[in-house]
């Protein structure tokens, strides 16, 4: 339910509260949409009678919808030439979005929409205008650009709609916004949505609009006082105290926001040096390049989206659970868009902000107009970022061995382990033993955690819709990017455990996750296998570590790219994946210094080879084949 909607011990409305026509309400039901939203409800009527309205209430709580449903039912005629309804938004992204929606509703009514916008083919555009296009969806420039050249008809405009109203108004469109209801027919209905009411917006309502009614439900400030907010304050370095907050808050997805167009690119580059998956997106960046971010992010793909405040406007994210402030809004109203952008749909947020000296006075007056109240932290301290770093290593270790079928034996020395007085001691031991040789673990353990992405981003609507209220938590964790030839063989029999007093050393277990850098050195002691610490010559290094045999039953990939290109076998299983080779097809990924041998199903073998050849890693582009048997 809407964090807005009143909680009462009444039930929610269904759509049957709605005079909705057949074709409309059965493209709702497959929809699967349940409940009307109190915007829906409190607009359709007045909306479908032709009276003007301007309509506060924050972002997503389903504005799209409430002016559609009434357009396609009662404002738009069936068949009737030309465009009957324009509606203006800010951004590109939001008018695709808003478009996308209407045919969604209008699936079963015939009425046909589509969106124009700018860095898009004019021609196309023409086309699709000419071909019958009822419903027009646009920005302010481009549908101006139409208008001039006259490849847009106002005539027949019966209902003009101005989305995100107050934010077109903040973004410089007024005189754009004022030209285009100069083309339109005065006997037009028209409404507005907003999040708030500036002045701006009711003189627009006051001199344009005939006897508007006015609808307020909840603006984007009830929003604010909905989500948790956090301060950190700032010591200069802002990008390295940015990555810290991000250890240590971890957040699932974010708009990371900045105030100019070059930090987008700047922070965003940050970020994935640290192997983070994130992107920029601000004005410069061309049409087609916004769409593939865009995309990326709904596919989940990209945890953190660097961008503007103009950039931003009108993108809808669902699943967003942080927005994080890298520099502080000039205004409190900008920081109350910013966050309105998480918590969405009775989800929790969270809303942090780096603060710099110059910015404690924008603070205080976002405390005194809103009623904000963050809360103040330092920046992490040492503590916190050991806390962190175990933590890492502690959910690899839950990832390798949490659905790995144990010896019973194993079960009953690990609980008889557990009730001895030495127990920590014990631990401690078999972990520097484990860890020890392996100094790339606590490494390769973080890159894990940031390289993980968010669940993909179901198709933007802003009906009300119960998978919204309860959101699913994607039910697969991240694995680690490589497992040990003994984890990849179910047919090798486990271990007998040894007697904790043995007379004699006994032959040490195989290593049960992959090292995620440069394997031990083994020397010979009393005829067993002993792991040292010693680092071999690094002129030396692929020809000890190729002494290892190639594992029967399995395929063996060459790729020409190693340690001394900066490449971690989480860069392999990321490309493996993308091409539909999961980490459970990936028998191990052995990162040399010079190359690195990737070993999988012999059946899959071509596949791998496909994916990896010509791929880049680390920079560098591979060559990748399969490589000789070594016995």
């Amino acid at each position: 339910m809407p964090s807005d909607q009143a909680k009462t011990d009444e039930p929610l409305p269904t759509f049957d509260v709605l005079p909705l026509s057949p074709e409309l309400r059965r493209a709702v039901d497959e929809l699967g949409y349940v409940h009307p939203t109190p915007v829906q409800c409190a607009v359709f009527e007045p909306a479908s009678r032709g009276r003007d309205l301007v309509v506060q209430a924050r972002t997503g709580t389903g504005k799209t919808a409430a002016f559609a449903m009434p357009l396609l039912d009662a404002r738009v005629p069936r068949n009737a030439p030309g465009v009957q309804a324009l509606v203006l938004c800010p951004t590109r992204e939001l008018a695709l979005q808003v478009n996308r929606e209407v045919e969604a509703l209008a699936k079963y009514r015939g009425t046909r929409s589509t969106a124009v916008y700018g860095g898009a083919p004019m021609p196309k555009q023409v086309e699709a205008i000419q071909n019958g296009a009822q419903i027009l969806v646009g920005t302010p420039g481009r549908v101006l650009d139409h208008l001039r050249r006259r490849t847009l008809d106002p005539s027949t405009i019966r209902v003009f709609v101005l989305d995100e109203s107050d934010e077109m108004l903040s973004m410089g469109f007024l005189p754009q916004i004022s030209e285009i209801l100069g083309f339109l027919p005065e006997n037009r209905q028209t409404l507005l949505f907003s999040a708030t009411l500036p002045p701006d917006i009711r003189r627009v309502a006051e001199t344009r609009l005939k006897n508007p009614e006015f609808l307020t439900l909840s603006g984007d400030h009830i929003g604010a006082l909905e989500i948790q907010h956090t301060v950190y304050l700032s010591r200069g370095d802002k990008l390295a105290e940015l990555i810290q907050v991000i250890e240590v808050e971890n957040p699932e997805s974010a708009i990371v926001f900045c105030n100019t167009r070059d930090e987008t690119k700047r922070v965003a580059q940050a970020l994935q040096q640290q192997g983070f998956a994130a992107d920029w997106l601000n004005a410069d960046l061309a049409q087609n390049d916004r769409e593939k971010v865009m995309a990326a992010t709904r596919k989940g793909e990209l945890r953190f989206l660097v961008c503007t405040d103009v950039a931003s406007r009108g993108i809808d994210i669902s699943h967003l659970t942080h927005v994080i402030n890298f520099d502080f809004p000039e205004s409190a109203e900008s920081y109350v868009h910013r966050t309105g952008r998480t918590g969405r749909a009775g989800r929790t947020g969270h809303a942090i902000a780096l603060i710099e000296p110059g910015d404690i006075g924008n603070l205080y007056l976002l405390k005194l107009t809103y009623k904000v109240k963050p809360i103040e932290r330092q920046l992490p301290s040492a503590v916190e970022k050991k806390t962190r770093a175990e933590t890492d290593l502690l959910r690899w270790f839950v990832d390798a061995f949490e659905n790995r079928a144990m010896h019973v034996d194993d079960l009953a020395l690990a609980r008889r382990l557990l009730t001895h007085e030495q127990a920590e001691r014990i631990v401690a031991g078999l972990l520097r033993d484990h860890l020890g040789a392996r100094p790339d673990a606590q490494e390769e353990a973080t890159a894990v955690r940031r390289a993980k992405t968010t669940r993909a981003m179901p198709e933007p609507s802003e009906l009300a819709r119960p998978q919204l209220e309860r959101p699913e938590r994607a039910a697969a964790r991240p694995r680690p990017p490589a497992r040990a030839l003994a984890q990849s063989r179910p047919e090798a029999k486990p271990a007998r455990p040894a007697p904790i007093a043995a007379a004699e050393p006994q032959p040490a277990r195989p290593a049960v996750i992959a090292a995620p850098g440069p394997p031990p050195v083994h020397e010979r002691s009393n005829g067993h296998a002993v792991a040292t610490d010693r680092k071999p010559n690094e002129d030396s290094t692929d020809e000890l570590e190729g002494e290892q045999a190639t594992p029967a039953g399995c395929a063996e990939i060459y790729v020409s790219v190693g340690r001394r290109d900066g490449a971690r076998p989480s860069d392999f299983q990321t490309i493996l994946e993308k091409n539909g080779l999961g980490a459970e097809q990936t028998d191990y990924i052995r990162v040399r210094h010079r190359h690195a041998f990737v070993g999988v199903q012999p059946e899959l073998a071509d596949k791998a080879v496909l994916a990896l050849n010509g791929a880049t890693i680390a920079g560098k582009q591979a060559f990748a084949e399969r490589a000789r048997q070594r016995i």
